[in-house]
């Protein structure tokens, strides 16, 4: 039951890290399992303003209205969307993270003897948003994938559900092998094996002087590249290749894994885009953890020397530049606020990983202070600006990323106190004379 991709460094023990709160974080993560369940994990989302009814309903389509009426829901201080009424589905992305979860869940249960039934079936959870994953993959491509399922207005172009990307297909394709391992459902991983065919001939891996790169999805402008989509993509070959064993696999995610590392700024992180200034945000939290979290799973599974400087400065920026020693996030290397639940939950993930459990509670326990809904144990609000609250609960980027990082956080910390239980009973052997 070991949380995926966990460094513990060689000084843990002196640390004085160990957390001390675990039951008060199993009954926040039972209560957002609960909330999503309640729902069947549908809920507004991210960029869900093209699916307002009003805007469907006309007879015109406009690009300009479509951009007006989906960054007003999206921009709006107050939740506008039953205004617009916005339609709301089950994110692709969101299945999986919960897919995830309920598995993290059950193994928290079992692991920490609580072989009841806690009220439903965290397996039969597991298992069925991996059914609805394949169900909902995309045809036509070179092999499994997936997108998001609201239609999105670009600058230039726009986005429609039947488009996939390299961010959600990553996303799948962990849920379905940790399915596969956990159940024994062989043909989950088989499947999501194809995503690489899908990610070599849909999103044009191709090799360059520093390395390779993948498109983040087939409409993607040909004048930019975005990082943080192919760090995911990278990570997805690693899972594959923790699976499967096949080395292609390891040789195309250090190719695509060396160019990020080749990009990265002088102050250790890096820019949503390159070039920069081709990028609508700079350096920003959330996607920042994203490729910290990539290049994490690959000292994990393939190498640990290979990147150890680049995660060295990548992880000492992370927690300098963009969080608060109260573990409260930051938006970007400049900007403090908004401050986002989504760069909490890529925190409490990257420093879980990094086995700093100590800065991974400080971060969960601000989200819960600052970020949970009042009254609601398990119910969490987006976003907090400096003089209000935007006071909508995103199912993905809310519960869907909270209900996995406090899961990964929560098995860390079980796997943490067994390892000090381990060394202490060490500690208290006898000397044979």
């Amino acid at each position: 039951m070991q949380s995926q991709g966990l460094h513990v460094p060689d000084d843990r023990a002196e640390t004085g890290s160990r957390v001390r709160d675990v039951d008060r974080y199993v009954s926040a993560l039972d209560s957002m399992l609960a909330y999503a369940r309640r729902r069947d994990y549908i809920g507004p989302d991210y960029g869900d303003g093209m699916s307002s009814q009003l805007l469907q309903a006309l007879p015109v389509e406009n690009r300009f209205l479509n951009l007006v009426v989906q960054e007003t829901v999206k921009r709006a201080p107050i939740d506008v969307r039953p205004l617009f009424r916005v339609e709301q589905r089950r994110n692709y992305m969101g299945a999986a993270l919960f897919s995830i979860a309920n598995l993290n869940y059950y193994d928290l249960l079992q692991a920490r003897g609580q072989r009841t039934d806690p009220g439903f079936d965290p397996l039969g959870e597991a298992e069925r948003l991996a059914e609805w994953l394949l169900e909902e993959s995309l045809s036509g491509y070179s092999g499994f994938c997936g997108g998001h399922r609201h239609e999105i207005q670009h600058l230039h172009t726009k986005g429609v559900p039947s488009d996939p990307d390299i961010v959600s297909t990553s996303c799948a394709v962990k849920a379905l092998l940790r399915v596969a391992e956990h159940e024994g459902r062989e043909e989950y991983a088989e499947i999501a094996r194809t995503a690489v065919d899908f990610m070599v001939e849909d999103l044009n891996y191709r090799e360059v002087e520093e390395g390779a790169k993948i498109d983040y999805h087939l409409n993607h402008p040909e004048d930019s590249y975005t990082i943080n989509a192919a760090a995911l993509g990278a990570q997805m070959l690693v899972d594959l290749y923790e699976y499967f064993g096949d080395e292609e696999l390891r040789e195309r995610a250090t190719k695509i894994f060396d160019h990020i590392a080749a990009n990265q700024t002088d102050r250790g992180g890096w820019p949503y885009r390159l070039p920069a200034d081709a990028s609508h945000l700079s350096m920003d939290n959330h996607h920042n953890g994203f490729v910290i979290e990539s290049f994490q799973r690959y000292r994990e599974v393939v190498d640990e020397g290979r990147y150890a400087d680049t995660l060295e400065d990548a992880v000492e920026f992370y927690r300098e530049e963009l969080f608060e020693l109260d573990g409260a996030p930051n938006f970007d290397e400049e900007s403090a606020y908004p401050r986002d639940i989504h760069a909490s939950t890529q925190g409490i993930l990257v420093f879980t990983r990094e086995g700093d459990l100590e800065f991974a509670e400080r971060i969960l326990r601000w989200v819960l202070a600052n970020m949970q809904v009042e009254g609601e144990e398990g119910r969490f609000y987006y976003r907090k600006y400096r003089h209000h609250t935007k006071r909508v609960t995103l199912m993905r980027w809310c519960q869907g990323w909270m209900s996995y990082a406090t899961s990964e956080f929560l098995l860390a910390c079980l796997e943490d106190d067994a390892d000090a239980d381990t060394e202490a009973e060490d500690r208290a052997e006898p000397l044979e004379i």
